[in-house]
């Protein structure tokens, strides 16, 4: 059965150069589909050239909260016409949300989320959100507004506490090169007592490099590495692992097929 990576950058230029023959080897590794949310506009059509060339990737368009600043006026607009308009391909709005790291107006972050969330709504589609020192903020957006489809709560890193929260409220979790670091620790016991159905597997490439790793390129290639460290994390068979996030990726994102 064929890993997912739920969240991976696949159009950055990074890969520009390998891009082709870095597919193939990565099916050679088991990764067999991807998903590709947006970071703003400037990447809106890139991504989608991408899928249209590959049948293994899909994505998601929206507005990271890092660069909702660089949107140019009408962005909203021009993006809910794009989800209307339903391009092959799309399966979820983000990636967006909020990061309390970063200097961009927090104030602005929340507006832009909660456009997206509601633009999730109508067009039915799952959500793909950042979350980064602002799990408890970003939790009660989400309870006050009950998006039906829910979504991932991408590279999740918080307490039992906050996951609990999350899932109840419809959102699994992003399980990247976090459960690598031994000092995730308070993370990895939360992932260690979720359900497993709770959980989906994702990169961040070429972001978030696993521990022994820093600076070098992440890629989908560590898909693997992640899906084995689960399963050892949880004490559960790797095929069991496999076959249950499988099934509830499948069950998140419209992925066809």
């Amino acid at each position: 059965m064929e890993l997912i990576d739920t969240h991976c950058h696949l159009d950055f230029p990074v890969f520009d150069a390998e891009r082709e023959a870095l597919l193939v080897q990565w099916r050679q590794l088991g990764v067999g589909e991807y998903i590709i949310p947006a970071v703003g506009e400037e990447n809106w059509g890139r991504i989608r050239t991408l899928a249209e060339r590959h049948d293994e990737i899909r994505y998601g368009l929206g507005i990271h909260p890092w660069y909702v600043g660089a949107q140019t006026e009408g962005v909203l607009a021009r993006l809910e016409s794009l989800l209307a308009s339903r391009p092959p391909g799309l399966v979820a709005v983000g990636e967006c949300g909020l990061d309390l790291r970063t200097q961009v107006s927090q104030e602005g972050q929340i507006e832009m989320f909660e456009a997206q969330v509601r633009l999730a709504m109508t067009y039915d589609l799952p959500l793909i959100v950042h979350s980064v020192r602002a799990n408890d903020t970003v939790a009660k957006i989400l309870r006050r507004f009950k998006p039906a489809r829910g979504g991932v709560i991408h590279a999740f890193s918080g307490s039992q506490h906050q996951a609990e929260a999350f899932w109840q409220l419809g959102f699994r979790l992003g399980i990247g090169g976090v459960i690598s670091y031994e000092r995730a620790n308070k993370t990895r016991e939360a992932i260690r007592a979720m359900p497993l159905e709770a959980l989906v597997l994702e990169t961040d490439a070429p972001d978030m490099p696993l521990q022994g790793r820093q600076g070098e390129i992440n890629t989908p290639g560590s898909l693997p590495v992640i899906a084995d460290m689960l399963a050892q994390l949880r004490q559960q068979p790797l095929e069991d692992v496999i076959s249950v996030l499988h099934e509830s990726t499948r069950q998140l994102f419209p992925l066809g097929k």
